[in-house]
């Protein structure tokens, strides 16, 4: 009879937390921004082709705004939420940088100040 094998080695309570996405990603911010991107997506791509024969009585440039959203906005419009999706998550990292490091920082204390 043998014995049962040892037991795996114990790994570190964060990298058992560590999943496909960081817990950071989900947070309110990045759920709203998430949300807002979405929904302009959603009204960009379905509510102008709903809309698509009232809007050709509107001229933009000489064509009509449904022909132009179809042939050129939305695209510029898609290119925007990615852009402005970039933008903004590299506005919150930079954001979480500066927490962390103000949390990682020591306060100076009392006995560190010089009177004078």
């Amino acid at each position: 009879m043998q014995p049962p094998p040892p037991p795996p080695p114990r790994r570190p309570a964060d990298v058992e937390m560590a999943g496909p996405f960081p817990p950071d990603l989900h947070d309110v911010r990045h759920l709203w921004l998430k949300a807002v991107l979405l929904l302009l997506w959603a009204l960009v791509s379905f509510g102008t082709t709903y809309f698509a024969r009232d809007l050709q009585v509107l001229v933009f440039g000489g064509w009509p705004l449904g022909y132009w959203i179809a042939a050129q906005g939305a695209v510029l419009v898609f290119i925007g939420i990615v852009v402005a999706y970039g933008w903004a998550m590299n506005h919150f990292e930079r954001q979480d940088l500066a927490r962390r490091e103000a949390l990682e920082t020591p306060p100076a204390s009392a006995t560190d100040r010089s009177h004078g």
